[in-house]
């Protein structure tokens, strides 16, 4: 878990224990797991550079100079490589991850905050915050295909499976902007009941779940039609979702009642909250055996909630784990 004082808490599943706090940087963001080696990595926004540690030693093992404020990184499908974006310099960045230095750049737009690689691996696509666009990069080159006009301050982007479609948003808008990435095109500007503040797509491609706190809900949105479909009414202000990997069901921490909503995706049926703690945000499922695990970043009370989870039975909270000052990203790795 990343917190505001620049660190990362390492918690033993196992013993549901910190065992490590790691110092990463200034305004750590953007954390991710490495698919193929045992690494996590983020960046540190106010160092400019991005950082490796070691899950099995619970050290950095390496701090990556990318220049000024980078916000995110993404992976090749294999692993190879990594993207980043240095926003000051306005600048996509690849990183060989096993020699672990930059081996392209490439200009983008003004403002990249976000390299999102398709699961072909052949685009890196580039959310250009300051000119609200989405730059459409060749993942082995680099170079710029097509620039497509999208909402106002991008802040995120979904792509179907085959990498044909892009579903773009903005916490600001109430609208998806939706792109061919083939054609390099702008399809349609969906409009949506409230401003979102996460996008989950279901695996197979088929809908994309969009989180509308200030609507107090979810909203399915058909990817084939671009149409907006099903709207569930979940709580206060609901706003972090984890989706489960048959797409069966969901859970959405709600940071202004303190809770997470189970929901039946299947059946449009939203479950009993459970309490979790002050603030909660991002959520993240021990991808082990059943019964599962969800672990639940509460901002406000500084702590990790572990609620067990069971298909057709009661979902109850295990145990709170003290973590620090407003924790933000969560990320899990089994080696």
């Amino acid at each position: 878990m990343t917190l505001r004082d620049g660190t990362v808490a390492v918690v033993d599943i196992p013993k549901l224990a910190v065992i490590a706090r790691v110092a990463t940087g200034l305004w750590p963001s953007g954390m991710r797991a490495h698919p193929t080696r045992a690494e996590i990595w983020g960046a540190s926004t106010q160092g400019g550079y991005i950082w490796v540690l070691d899950a099995e030693t619970n050290q950095i093992a390496a701090r990556i100079p990318v220049g000024a404020l980078p916000y995110s990184v993404d992976f090749s499908p294999d692993g190879k490589y990594a993207y980043t974006t240095s926003a000051s310099s306005d600048l996509l960045l690849q990183i060989d991850c096993a020699t672990r230095s930059v081996v392209g750049r490439a200009r983008t737009g003004a403002g990249p905050a976000v390299a999102h690689v398709t699961s072909d691996g052949k685009k890196v696509l580039v959310l250009n915050r300051q000119d609200a666009t989405l730059g459409i990069h060749d993942a082995r080159m680099l170079n710029l295909l097509a620039e497509v006009p999208v909402v106002a301050e991008p802040e995120d982007v979904a792509v179907t499976p085959d990498g044909s479609v892009a579903f773009v948003m903005s916490r600001a808008e109430k609208k998806l902007s939706v792109v061919d990435v083939r054609r390099g095109v702008l399809l349609t500007d969906l409009e949506l009941a409230g401003e979102p503040s996460e996008m989950l797509l279901k695996p197979d491609g088929g809908e994309l779940y969009v989180i509308e706190p200030g609507a107090h809900g979810l909203q399915a949105v058909n990817t084939w039609t671009h149409e907006a479909g099903d709207y569930l009414v979940l709580g206060s202000a609901p706003s972090r979702g984890v989706l489960l990997a048959d797409a069966s069901e969901m859970y959405v921490s709600d940071a202004a009642a303190g809770t997470v909503v189970p929901v039946d995706i299947v059946n449009r049926k939203v479950g009993r909250p459970i309490a979790a703690g002050q603030s909660p945000g991002a959520l993240r499922f021990d991808p082990g055996d059943k019964p599962r695990m969800l672990f639940v970043v509460n901002e406000g009370s500084g702590d990790l909630a572990v609620i067990r989870t069971t298909s057709g039975r009661t979902d109850n909270l295990i145990t709170m784990i003290p973590l620090g000052e407003q924790p933000k990203e969560i990320a899990v790795k089994l080696f």
